[in-house]
């Protein structure tokens, strides 16, 4: 049958709308492939693999989008379908169907432009969490611009095709005819949902070419449904004996030992000789704190002076990563000291409630633990996670308006919010407890607004204002906290919860995980430069170690200062890492294995070692496991 008799008939206008989002998702992956073009490797087959690829996941996500246009075009009577009343109810809803592939095209610019990927897990968090996300797209972007333009676009694209819509709404049909015809159409979706994922198709030798021949609309709908990956479906696995026998040995340190012979458990007991240290510890993770920023790492924008001078000052880790790209994994790590499982941080997943927490531990030591928020703690699910392992909540609703000098869609400044902590500390400290406070910032976050006249660089011009204006909030509140009667009894903590990018050519580029870990206590610990290779799940057992507290461990991580790991996990939701001796073991979901010599911060494609990968397997096949059958509880 001709085009031109398909476009006739009942039909024509799926395949109209299907020749729209065809062009309309070329013209973003072509876009996108210009914006990051340095990024993208040259050569013929190169762009093939890109267009080719991105047109067969265009396809799928077509049969999926039909799905209730041809249930209407089955069961619709012709009488009724070629009636004028219908004309007209059909022109405003395929003018608005357009406009929800213009609306996303649009997205995917600005959701590139910020993480270089298509859309994925962070986009459907976006999804959810609708008072942040709308607060922040307003206060980023000229929306009524942006609106007026979809609008207009989508109205002239119509216009365009019009003509030929109108033929289909003419068209006559029988029942049975359309019956075989949407049959076929609905067998396609279905085939696809069971055969086809965002890895059937890859260019597997660039990350960003992968992510530009991907579709973002069916990204969202990978994301949904692939919001936690069974590790064993997934991934290379071995027997789980052997694989919990290899992590004994590997989570073994000198000042330990197991308190069962099951090989299962990995509950041990942790001993520091001498008197316990219950100082104060002040935690400020700080929202995407690339190591890149500081001097001491070659930035010449000098954007974190005050951080630069601090960590002369502190015991500097400069050989520190992040463990995952988002927020949640970071507290995750922080907190639970365990690698990233694949999916959903556990921050965010259900039966997370009472785990091997460094608060717990705290708790159970007499300390009163925080977690301070700038922002409204429901997003994430952060609030319930850690109201459920061991911390107190206090996030924007215990704000008062007179507290508040600035805040934006995130939250109230990070000035703010560190004066909040000066008052909760004397509060705790007048009871004569000791504390522990979580502290999650937001200043360094789009839109990167802050208060005026603070530093050399206006509010909302970038991410280097948001930096440099973070860099002031934590200076001010260290001089303040020297005038308090708990300054030289508490240890402050510096961290990066991820980078602030996380894209690069290969899959999980190195570099864009290497943040700062300071520990500033200047009665306490003595400044130092420490080189050991760690990730945030050696935080918790180094800063208990500071504290010089025995305790009954199930961490993954290590006291860095006395057993150094030299290595360190990192990953997305999907792919996951592990490096050690100068190689990077990528895990990737479908069973397939990457790997990397890395040089300093940079990597080349290597040869897998099988020790390194069997090391790789066990640390996450073990962590999976004991997340899902809840061998990670605080008290089981």
């Amino acid at each position: 049958m001709k085009l031109q008799n398909i476009i006739k008939s009942r039909y024509g206008g799926i395949v109209i709308f299907s020749m729209i989002f065809l062009a309309l998702s070329f013209l973003v992956r072509s876009i996108l492939l210009i914006t990051d073009f340095s990024n993208v490797d040259f050569g013929i087959t190169h762009f093939l693999q890109i267009y080719l690829y991105g047109l067969f996941y265009d396809l799928v996500t077509i049969s999926y989008f039909i799905i209730p246009f041809v249930l209407y075009l089955l069961i619709m009577p012709d009488q009724l379908y070629r009636s004028k009343i219908h004309r007209w109810i059909s022109y405003p809803f395929f003018i608005f169907t357009i406009g929800i592939l213009v609306f996303s095209g649009i997205g995917e610019w600005f959701f590139w432009e910020e993480f270089s990927v298509r859309y994925n897990f962070i986009a459907v968090d976006y999804l959810v969490y609708t008072h942040e996300v709308i607060s922040n797209i307003k206060q980023s972007y000229p929306m009524p611009i942006i609106i007026l333009g979809m609008l207009t676009l989508s109205a002239g694209i119509f216009a365009l095709v019009k003509k030929y819509f109108d033929r289909s709404l003419d068209s006559k049909s029988r029942f049975i005819h359309r019956l075989g015809i949407s049959t076929v159409l609905l067998l396609l979706p279905v085939l696809a949902f069971f055969t086809i994922d965002k890895t059937t198709a890859e260019v597997k030798d660039n990350t960003y070419s992968n992510e530009l021949a991907h579709n973002g609309i069916y990204q969202i709908f990978s994301a949904f449904r692939n919001n936690e990956l069974d590790y064993k479906t997934f991934y290379q696995s071995i027997d789980d004996k052997e694989a919990f026998t290899r992590l004994r040995k590997l989570i073994m340190t000198p000042n330990s030992k197991f308190l069962s012979d099951d090989v299962f458990d990995v509950s041990r007991k942790i001993d520091y000789p001498g008197e316990e240290k219950h100082y104060n510890v002040i935690m400020i993770t700080v929202e995407s704190l690339s190591g890149s920023f500081f001097t001491e790492f070659g930035n010449t924008q000098h954007i974190t002076p005050n951080l630069d001078s601090l960590v002369k000052q502190s015991l500097f880790f400069t050989n520190f990563f992040a463990s995952g790209t988002r927020t949640v994994r970071g507290m995750e790590a922080l907190n639970l000291s365990l690698p990233p499982t694949p999916g959903y941080s556990i921050v965010k997943r259900p039966n997370n409630e009472n785990m091997f927490t460094l608060g717990n531990i705290l708790k159970e030591k007499g300390y009163v633990n925080n977690f301070i928020y700038a922002g409204n703690g429901y997003f994430d699910n952060m609030n319930y996670f850690f109201g459920n392992n061991g911390y107190d909540i206090i996030d924007h609703s215990n704000f008062k308006d007179d507290e508040i000098s600035f805040e934006n869609a995130w939250g109230v400044c990070d000035e703010d919010l560190l004066t909040k902590v000066l008052q909760v500390s004397d509060s705790i400290y007048k009871q004569g407890k000791a504390f522990h406070h979580f502290i999650m910032t937001t200043s360094n976050h789009r839109p990167y607004t802050y208060p005026e006249g603070k530093i050399d660089i206006p509010s909302h011009s970038g991410r280097a204002g948001a930096v440099k204006y973070t860099d002031y909030a934590i200076a001010k509140f260290l001089r303040d906290a020297k005038k308090h009667a708990w300054f030289n009894n508490t240890i402050f903590v510096i961290v990066a919860d991820h980078c602030a990018s996380s894209a690069g050519k290969t899959s999980l580029p190195v570099k864009k995980y290497h943040i700062p870990l300071i520990i500033y206590a200047p009665q306490i610990i003595k400044p130092a430069e420490n080189t050991t290779l760690a990730s945030q799940i050696d935080f918790a057992p180094t800063i208990l170690g500071l504290l010089n507290m025995s305790y009954t461990s199930k961490f993954f991580g290590k006291d860095i200062l006395l057993s150094p790991p030299n290595r360190a996990v990192i990953g997305t939701y999907q792919k996951i890492g592990f490096l050690h001796n100068n190689q990077l073991t990528v895990q990737v979901p479908t069973k397939q294995i990457e790997a990397f010599t890395v040089n300093g911060l940079e990597q080349e494609p290597a040869k897998t070692n099988r020790e390194e990968l069997l090391d790789a397997i066990t640390y996450y096949q073990t962590a999976s496991y004991l997340f899902h059958h809840k061998k990670y509880q605080f008290k089981e």
